[in-house]
């Protein structure tokens, strides 16, 4: 997480995201087991503004833009099927961590518009 304390900070920040000197990192939740301990995520995914939605799609589709990341899983849950996932983006698509996981059917824990509605207790502590 980065803040800037002053406008001309906020300024020079937003020019470093701009010209893609600052990598983002994130850490997700998602649910099973994957069979990969690492891996490389390449879709086309096409935004559907009426919906508020991203949807994979096959190369070629017209105004569907590339996606790529790059996960580690860190740690992984059997008692109640979750991991743990470091996610690098390539690029910055419109919900592009949700849809893309989900493709792969590994959802992130409590995504109501992507994920498995209701599959899991909404009291379960994650204990990883």
């Amino acid at each position: 997480m980065v803040f800037a304390k002053t406008s001309k900070s906020a300024g020079r920040l937003s020019e470093e995201v701009r010209q893609r000197n600052i990598q983002k990192e994130y850490l997700v939740v998602c649910d099973g087991k994957f069979q990969e301990k690492s891996g490389v995520l390449e879709n086309y995914l096409l935004k559907n503004e009426r919906k508020n939605m991203s949807f994979v799609v096959p190369a070629g589709t017209k105004n569907a833009k590339l996606a790529k990341l790059e996960y580690e899983v860190l740690k992984y849950n059997e008692e109640i099927d979750l991991s743990v996932v470091k996610v690098l983006l390539h690029t910055g698509r419109h919900h592009q961590i949700r849809v893309q996981f989900s493709n792969i059917s590994h959802s992130i824990y409590g995504d109501q518009k992507y994920g498995t509605r209701g599959r899991r207790k909404t009291n379960c502590t994650l204990g990883l």
